[in-house]
């Protein structure tokens, strides 16, 4: 009996033992998949979800999430409306003997003066434009547009920095103007009444003029400085 109960004693401190050392086990499985848990945890905070232009979903890391691509730059300044004297830029450019080689468009409202939709009939006249006289008496079929002023007043009335105040001020689209191109209207008026004549331009970048008849645009071409 004694013999039994000695046996009986081992065998249930063994079975201690070995429960022990299973628990311990589990413990140290459940510690270490605490750990990676937490440091998945962690590190899923740092990423975010970005939809990608299919409509999936992607992880990005954190110091590129929330970033934005930085807008097509352009020129966005507000129009200039009032009045100001030629620059020296823009003289160099606009004096000239100048033809009128195309039309180009109407804006969204004319009158039957424009003749919509051929134009006037001023291609390949020419005009005059100097800084002490202007002449646009080669717009031959047309006595309403013909002037010849010395000492003539030249000014700037409109600056548009884009495409888009252009159209806003102007109420026309233009043929081959671009997202940023800079537009300055320029009038002409006789020095001895102040008052303008009913022919205006458009000057495009100092790199383009453009003849304005009523609600009509005429690209004009250089002949001669």
């Amino acid at each position: 009996m004694r013999g039994k109960a000695g046996l009986f004693l081992i065998v249930s401190l063994l079975s201690a033992c070995l429960v022990g050392c299973s628990n311990l086990f589990v413990l140290k499985n459940q510690d270490d998949g605490t750990a990676k848990s937490t440091v998945a945890i962690e590190s899923s905070i740092d990423a975010v979800k970005e939809p990608d232009e299919k409509g999936n979903s992607s992880i990005l890391p954190a110091e590129e999430a929330g970033k934005e691509e930085d807008p097509i730059p352009g020129n966005m300044s507000e129009p200039f409306v009032g009045n100001m004297d030629l620059d020296s830029e823009t003289e160099k450019f606009f004096y000239g003997t100048w033809r009128v080689e195309k039309l180009l468009g109407f804006a969204d409202t004319y009158n039957d003066a424009s003749e919509y939709p051929t134009g006037q009939k001023v291609i390949g006249d020419e005009m005059i434009i100097n800084k002490d006289f202007f002449s646009s008496k080669g717009l031959k079929n047309y006595a309403v547009y013909q002037q010849e002023l010395k000492d003539p007043l030249y000014d700037i009335t409109e600056i548009c920095y884009n495409e888009d105040s252009f159209y806003r001020i102007f109420k026309m689209d233009m043929l081959s103007l671009n997202r940023d191109d800079e537009v300055k209207a320029l009038r002409v008026s006789d020095s001895s009444t102040g008052l303008s004549i009913p022919v205006s331009f458009l000057d495009v970048n100092n790199d383009r003029l453009i003849l304005m008849l009523e609600a009509t645009q005429f690209e004009l071409k250089r002949v001669t400085e």
